[in-house]
């Protein structure tokens, strides 16, 4: 079985992410839903900084503007600092075990949903409730599957190491 070109994969999870960020959730759930593209590109940029890197963040979050209607360049600008961060750490974080891996993240998902609540601040649309936050610690609960899932999409059909 042939597989696909190596950056179709990479392709394909951030659309699975982007599709998990619209996709419609109960009024309940609405504020518990972990930030997949963060995730993703966190994932991605820890595994392969020279592939998925800052470009990639700043044209992901331009496409995340646009899905969520949110102002142009304000996802771009939080998906950059984290990409930042995370290319910077990248070598401590891949040498982390998972658990502690998943604190760091959680740190990075604060920072970038920080980014963009004082971006929606100046906006005049700061969110009036704690909730805002839960994202941080269902992404926390999450990645420890998210690192799982993606590490062994790359190496089936990335990196085309089985080890």
């Amino acid at each position: 079985m042939t597989h696909p070109p190596r950056k179709t994969a990479i392709y394909l999870t951030m659309a699975a992410a982007l599709m998990l960020t619209i996709l419609p959730l109960p009024e309940w759930a609405a504020p518990y839903r972990p930030e997949w593209l963060a995730l993703v590109v966190l994932y991605w940029t820890m595994a392969l900084p020279k592939v998925v890197n800052i470009a990639s963040a700043w044209v992901l979050g331009i496409i995340m503007d646009l899905l969520t209607g949110s102002l142009l360049g304000q996802h771009a600008l939080g998906l950059i600092v984290l990409s930042l961060i995370t290319i910077h750490l990248h070598q401590q974080l891949r040498n982390f075990p998972i658990w502690q891996q998943s604190l760091v993240i959680a740190i990075i998902i604060a920072i970038y949903l920080g980014l963009i609540l004082w971006i929606e601040g100046l906006q005049g649309r700061a969110p009036d409730t704690w909730l805002y936050w839960a994202p941080v610690l269902s992404s926390l609960l999450l990645w420890p599957w998210i690192f799982v899932l993606l590490r062994e999409i790359r190496r089936q059909y990335v990196t085309g190491s089985r080890h």
